[in-house]
């Protein structure tokens, strides 16, 4: 191509003084345009590398970031297009698209992805917003204006024109759109996070009537165990019906609420734990401590929150050979619930089907605070071959 444009330009020989200065001349620019083609060869090469071995996998993973990309990528193209047949010199084309581009695609990502999200959370205020998006702006047009003046080798003027209109398409056109699709994009994630969690609530639902076993047969079952065991003056046999009875009448009725009184989810916790201490009760080297202080709870909650750490306490915490501890915790304020447990942990032999289905139970409760009080709770769990301790902090307040 250079060979071809010195050629091209030796039918100008006239127009120099020497045919000295006419080779200097091609010479120059021959080499200048060689520069600047394996420069742009240069960007292209890292781009499409960085691209295929950073951005593909990130974006085949996620895919609004795809949607947003594409979205950006057209309107890119239909200012810019614009702007050509706005320009109607066929010089500056080139230019155009060179200069125009980048600027549309660097501003709109970062305005998306950085100043936007950062105003939407908080973090930023209206006059730290207007700073970010003027720097923003002026330094992108600013650079690019910039290099293509030292590319172009002109006066300014045209670069000067250029910075002025990528300034008010910036401002006019680029931060409208840019924040319309981050409006459109939250209300779509919005969406999907109350299909998820409809979709997790339906989910719990319908595992749990698969795992009912025609409950209210068992609980009319059980009635008539507690009448038996009076009669017999079983005082502990009825007893423990009793509570296991008032735990099946919540499972039936209140556990396919989306929220509950927390003080009958207490109330459950309380007759598990009772429950527990009657199959223990002749054992000295067992010892269960609870400490519940409901005077502050008069909060709603998501059923069936709590009971899956008791849970886990009594079943991996409970030793009938060597000495036990289990403590339960839970007090409130005013937005908060506070809950630890802390148990003991005891080896079980390797045919225990029990043996390794600690986290099957957790992971679940896990699941269901991410979907119900996401960025509102704190899980903290730590254990150790004798020791597992757990700490809950939920923020109730809606």
């Amino acid at each position: 191509m250079m060979i071809a444009n010195s050629y091209y330009n030796g039918y100008l020989l006239g127009v120099y003084q020497t045919v000295r200065g006419a080779h200097m001349h091609f010479a120059k620019s021959a080499f200048i345009g060689t520069v600047f083609y394996g420069v742009l060869y240069m960007v292209y090469y890292i781009l499409k590398q960085t691209y295929f071995e950073h951005l593909h996998h990130w974006l085949t993973r996620n895919v609004q970031y795809q949607k947003i990309g594409r979205e950006v990528l057209i309107f890119t193209g239909i200012l810019v297009g614009l702007l050509c047949l706005f320009f109607s010199d066929s010089r500056d084309l080139f230019w155009i698209v060179f200069y125009f581009g980048p600027v549309v695609i660097t501003v709109s990502f970062i305005l998306f992805y950085k100043v936007i999200p950062e105003f939407h959370h908080g973090h930023h205020n209206r006059r730290a917003l207007t700073r970010d998006i003027a720097l923003l702006v002026l330094g992108a047009n600013i650079l690019m204006g910039m290099i293509v003046r030292a590319l172009r080798h002109g006066s300014g003027s045209r670069e000067a024109g250029f910075i002025a209109t990528g300034v008010l398409i910036c401002i006019g056109i680029i931060l409208p759109v840019t924040w319309w699709l981050y409006q459109s994009r939250q209300k779509q994630v919005s969406t999907v996070k109350s299909l998820r969690t409809a979709l997790g609530h339906s989910t719990a639902n319908l595992d749990f009537l698969r795992a009912q076993i025609n409950p209210h047969f068992l609980f009319n079952a059980l009635n008539t165990l507690y009448g038996t065991a009076l009669q017999e003056e079983a005082p502990r046999t009825s007893e423990g019906i009793q509570k296991l009875g008032d735990m099946m009448r919540f499972m039936l009725h209140d556990n396919h609420l989306g929220k509950i009184p927390l003080d009958k989810e207490v109330a459950y916790l309380q007759n598990y734990i009772d429950l527990q201490r009657l199959r223990v009760l002749s054992t000295p080297d067992i010892q269960i401590e609870v400490n519940i202080d409901d005077s502050q709870c008069q909060h709603d909650i998501a059923p069936m929150l709590l009971i899956p750490f008791v849970e886990n306490a009594f079943k991996h915490g409970i030793s009938l050979r060597h000495r036990s501890r289990i403590v339960i915790s839970l007090s409130c304020n005013n937005q908060q619930v506070f809950f630890d447990v802390y148990n003991s942990v005891h080896p079980r032999p390797e045919n225990d089907p029990e043996r390794d289905s600690m986290g099957i139970g957790l992971n679940n409760v896990k699941e269901r605070l991410a979907l119900l009080y996401p960025d509102r709770h704190e899980l903290s769990i730590r254990h150790t071959n004798n020791e597992f301790f757990v700490h809950l902090t939920i923020d109730v307040k809606d």
